[in-house]
This record gives structure tokens, C-alpha cells and sequence, in this order.
């Protein structure tokens, strides 16, 4: 009776490799676009877009695949959330200092000084 020697293991992954199920592409994290809409447009939406960002790699590197991607789906939907909130508030307030402009020049120009 001759027995065959076990196969080899497989290559160890290359360094920033994760190995996932399936060895499918890791999604991305979203983390820049949360901390760049966290500084500079809506402070709480962009918290929680870090939040979901930065579970990704630890599901993905749990084998949590349909996780990772869900968590980045969600940093990536509260990035787009934060964006368009800050542009809405910057928005409003041009409106009302062009409105608040308006209503001054308006009583100035009856009076005198």
C-alpha cells in the first residue's frame, strides 16, 4: 500500500492581501471620503461614515465578506449624505447673508447720515 504525500499549503497572501472567502477583491473602506466630509462639510455625518469605514477591514479579514461590502456601501451612502448636507448649509447661508444684504441696503437708502 503506497500513500502520496499531502499536498502543499497554499501560498501565504502577498502583504495588504486579505484573505477573504473566495479570495474575492477587498471593497474599499471609504475612510478618506468620511474623514475629508467629517472635517469639512457635516461633523456628524462624517462620524458616522468613519465608523462603517473602519469596521471593513476587521469583517473582511474575519471572512465576512457580504459584511465588508455592506459596511462600505454604508460609509460610502453617509460620505454622500454628509457632502450634500455641508453644500446645503453652505447654500442657505449665502442665501440668507444675500437676503439679510438686501434688507439692509433697503432701510439705508431712506435714511440720512
Amino acid at each position: 500500500m503506497s500513500t502520496q504525500p499531502p499536498p502543499p499549503p497554499p501560498p501565504p497572501p502577498s502583504p495588504g492581501e486579505y484573505p477573504g472567502p473566495s479570495m474575492g477583491q477587498k471593497p474599499p473602506s471609504n475612510l478618506v471620503w468620511g474623514i475629508l466630509t467629517t472635517l469639512f462639510c457635516c461633523l456628524p455625518f462624517g462620524i458616522v461614515s468613519i465608523v462603517y469605514a473602519a469596521r471593513v477591514d476587521g469583517k473582511w479579514s474575519g471572512g465576512d465578506a457580504a459584511g465588508a461590502q455592506a459596511d462600505s456601501d454604508n460609509a460610502k451612502k453617509w460620505a454622500i449624505i454628509a457632502a450634500l448636507s455641508g453644500v446645503a448649509v453652505i447654500v442657505l447661508y449665502v442665501i440668507v447673508v444675500i437676503a439679510f444684504g438686501v434688507s439692509m441696503s433697503g432701510d439705508m437708502s431712506g435714511s440720512e447720515f
